[in-house]
């Protein structure tokens, strides 16, 4: 199966849909994303790009708010804390303070921190 995200005009993800690999296939039997892109938007309107399920091309898997980079030619995950800081290589959000050692924290974006669950420090 292969997936295809629509992105709107100004590269945000709307939604990914699963597509058969057989309607994606070109004249000599072979997988086209160009073939895909055609048939997704003949049956539903809108932009298409593949996006690989497993992050094999195009950094990540496209998803719902997250934006299309075309210069990267990558999916960006949608933001989740204003203090984190986007990972140029990775295409993904980061934490401006590495996650500890030990589990058990959630990241808390008032104190731009993370908190462990059990003491609350």
């Amino acid at each position: 199966m292969a997936h295809f995200a629509e992105i709107d005009d100004n590269n945000i993800v709307l939604r990914v849909i699963v597509v058969n690999n057989q309607e994606i296939l070109d004249e000599n039997g072979n997988e086209s994303e160009s073939v895909g892109q055609k048939y997704c938007g003949s049956i539903l309107g809108g932009r298409w790009i593949q996006t690989s399920y497993t992050g094999s091309f195009r950094k990540n898997f496209a998803s719902v708010g997250g934006r299309y980079d075309e210069e990267k030619d990558a999916f960006i995950p949608k933001k989740g804390h204003n203090s984190w800081i986007l990972n140029e290589d990775t295409c993904t959000w980061e934490p401006p303070i590495p996650y500890p050692t030990e589990p058990g924290y959630y990241w808390d974006e008032d104190s731009v921190s993370w908190v462990h669950i059990v003491t609350g420090k």
